[in-house]
């Protein structure tokens, strides 16, 4: 591929970026469209519709790139959480590490490659390889030059990342300390209790906890198998036993005429309606208790923050496999469907999913294969020998080679967040963030290893029929392969990258079903109920697989390094549009997601220095090999370090700060109000959250418990701090009196 196909890829993808940013900024301003772009808003309350007949709707502004540069973070916080505010550190963490990137390799790095050999054609006409380190002789002084420029990414990226995970780690400290309480602080999930056919779950739960944590046990409640069939059942059951209680009272009562058969009024059903309340609260009640199937799991709630994370950290039995207890989600964030799943059966389903997602990575090479025959011209028209004619042309030559095979593994990726978020919820997870968390590794994973390994080995090695001899050998091809593959890496940036979020800001798929909606259906009424939460487990891997690339091919591929500069500016303003208008925060991890940017980005570094001593290999430099063991080790130290001292506050909490806490609840006279509130969060969708609480300081107030609804039924819309309002005003009120 020569530099005119990739300047004619660069071409296509920047007016496909101007065409829909242009339209998407006419768009927005259409009131027709108001769910579409402006979801999150219209499901808070908090947009307000202007004048459709004005001029200024049908003209292209980029009010929406001032909107979101002036945002500042902590409005970000209070819209989107602290997910959002950590996924945007990204983009930060990106542009800034790139922008040197960029400067040392564009005016340093890459004249050095160009210069390697003298012999040079018209700029347009030129291979890309002239402008790889391939293009450097052997033996070269000049490759000094690569090896600088590597130990100033390093020593940047590192440093940056050092800052940007203290200051995380300090923002989750806050965001724990200075929220309003957490029922979740509060809250063990116990499970796989053991099965008794002389008590019920439920005391035996009460009996083990009164009797190995009496000091902090509070109360509990038992997770109840409530699937589909299940549900259909009870509320079967439900309504004959009114209709059966109502007719009963109504047929003999005197001063009524007969109902049912025996000549009722019409109104008879007005009646039921009437006394439905009262049956319901006679015996129906009960009746549902008991009617309700129990599984070997619950919720434990504890008096203090401390005694649960106490409780979920020690291993309760000398059975490993009973009384397993953590630390349970936020009441929004549990994942009730897989409550249920019994705990031996969970190492069975991560092997089967760990299998299934390997074949599904098999399966997936078939596409990967075909778009690596797009990208050898050669090779095609041995293929198919009656494309000659087309592909002599050269404008077809430039759009076959470099746009179609990143268009089409594009439209084959589509697939794979769907299929893996099915994998994770299959493999047990009990909470939703934990899911989003688990397919945000396997899509991770799963690109790296489809776009970056799999294209170099199908693209190189194997079409040259070469494997690897011993392991010391994978350096050296891995430093042969990437820049022979450093056309497909920069317009796959280009196609994926500015397209996408081109895509992304116009939201094709939620517009065209408004259309549809609007225009076919004519339902003119825009639902809040349908706004959509932020795809981290697909977008995050995205900004990560990017950051890969460009650490890898730096100084192998330096030409690469400002397309993807110009794909993190714009991801930065996209991103922010995003959660400021269109993305509701329906649940919080906390910032689960860093930890995972932290290690990928440790493993990009480390990967490029070991692809950088097998380019040194190969050149014939052994004193800049040497330099670089060196850089390796003290990244892997930095790791290390970094895991020591961040990584445990995204694992667990400190009992200093749970302690304090607690004191500062105590003092403000907050913990009558925790308790009473505690058992009526953690309620499945499907339930009635009136049952008792099995515990000693079980009265809980009712008009309490009604107060607050389960989060899964609040509307998607809301701020996180309405998800448990009747939290935050219980204490604004108590530091109100204070």
């Amino acid at each position: 591929m020569d530099l005119s196909a990739l300047l004619t890829s660069a071409g296509i993808n920047t007016a496909i970026c101007v065409i829909l940013l242009s339209l998407y900024s006419i768009l927005r301003k259409q009131p027709s469209n108001v769910s579409v772009y402006f979801g999150r808003r219209l499901a808070s309350g908090g947009f307000r519709q202007k004048d459709p007949f004005i001029l200024e709707r049908f003209v292209p502004s980029p009010s929406w790139i001032l909107k979101a540069w002036e945002t500042t973070e902590e409005e970000i916080l209070s819209i989107g959480g602290m997910d959002a505010v950590v996924f945007l550190r990204i983009t930060v963490f990106s542009i800034r590490v790139f922008s040197i990137s960029a400067i040392v390799c564009c005016f340093i790095v890459l004249p050095v490659n160009y210069y390697g050999r003298m012999s040079h054609q018209q700029i347009p006409s030129e291979s890309l390889e002239s402008f790889t380190i391939l293009n450097v002789q052997e033996g070269s002084k000049w490759l000094w030059c690569h090896c600088v420029a590597l130990y100033i990414i390093t020593c940047s990226a590192c440093t940056l990342l050092y800052f940007e995970y203290k200051s995380i780690t300090k923002m989750r400290l806050i965001h724990l300390t200075e929220s309003p309480p957490n029922p979740s602080h509060f809250t063990v999930l116990v499970r796989a209790i053991p099965w008794s056919p002389e008590e019920s779950y439920s005391n035996l739960v009460e009996k083990f906890f009164m009797n190995y944590h009496a000091l902090g046990y509070l109360s509990h409640k038992m997770v109840h198998r409530s699937g589909t069939v299940q549900k259909l059942m009870s509320d079967a059951e439900k309504m004959y036993r009114v209709f059966k209680a109502a007719s009963t009272e109504q047929s003999c009562r005197p001063g009524l005429m007969g109902c049912g058969m025996c000549g009722g009024p019409t109104n008879s059903f007005k009646i039921l309606s009437s006394e439905t309340s009262n049956v319901s609260g006679k015996d129906f009640q009960d009746m549902d208790l008991h009617r309700k199937k129990d599984c070997a799991a619950a919720f434990v709630f504890f008096k203090t923050r401390y005694a649960a994370v106490v409780a979920s950290q020690v291993r309760q039995s000398s059975n490993p496999m009973s009384w397993v207890t953590e630390l349970a989600p936020e009441p929004h964030d549990v994942y009730w469907s897989n409550l249920w799943i019994p705990y031996g059966q969970l190492w069975i389903r991560k092997i089967a999913t760990l299998l299934a997602a390997i074949a599904f990575m098999v399966v997936f090479l078939i596409p990967v294969t075909f778009v690596q025959g797009l990208t050898q011209l050669e090779q095609l028209q041995q293929t198919f020998p009656f494309l000659k004619g087309i592909l002599k042309k050269k404008y077809f030559s430039q759009l076959v080679t470099g746009y179609l095979p990143s268009v089409i593994l594009i439209l084959a990726f589509y697939i794979v967040p769907p299929t893996m978020m099915l994998f994770s919820a299959v493999e047990g997870s009990i909470s939703r963030s934990g899911r989003k968390t688990s397919a945000c590794c396997k899509v991770l994973y799963f690109t790296i290893w489809n776009v970056f390994f799999v294209n170099v080995f199908t693209g190189s090695i194997i079409r040259q029929l070469r494997v690897f001899s011993s392991v010391k050998d994978i350096p050296a091809q891995l430093a042969n392969a990437i820049p022979v593959q450093a056309s497909f890496f920069m317009t796959y940036v280009l196609s994926s990258g500015w397209a996408s979020l081109s895509c992304e800001v116009m939201q094709v798929f939620p517009l065209l079903c408004n259309v549809i909606k609007k225009c076919i259906l004519r339902n003119k009424i825009d639902s809040p109920n349908a706004t959509l939460s932020f795809p981290y487990h697909t977008e995050t891997p995205r900004l990560l697989l990017f950051g890969f690339l460009g650490f890898t091919c730096s100084i192998l591929v330096p030409l690469i390094l400002p397309f993807l500069l110009a794909y993190f500016v714009l991801a930065y303003f996209v991103y922010r549009n995003q959660i400021l208008n269109v993305y509701a925060s329906k649940y919080e991890s906390g910032g689960q997601f860093w930890p995972i940017v932290h290690n990928t980005t440790i493993f990009s570094l480390a990967f490029m220095q070991i692809i950088a001593l097998g380019v040194f290999g190969l050149r014939k430099s052994p004193v800049a090999s040497g330099f670089t063991i060196p850089l390796f080790i003290c990244t892997l130290l930095f790791n290390e370090y970094c895991r020591q001292r961040f990584h445990p506050i995204f694992q667990s909490h400190a009992a200093e700060v749970l302690i304090e806490m607690d004191r500062r609840d105590e003092r403000l006279g907050r913990m009558e109000d925790i308790y009473q509130q505690l058992h009526s969060v953690y309620c499945h969708p499907n339930e009635n959250c009136n049952e008792p609480c099995r515990s000693e300081s079980s009265n809980h107030h009712r008009e309490d418990m009604e107060s607050i609804r389960d989060p899964e039924t609040v509307k998607p819309g809301k701020e996180l701090g309405q998800v448990i309002g009747s939290w935050a005003v219980h204490h604004r009120s108590l530091d109100t009196r204070e």
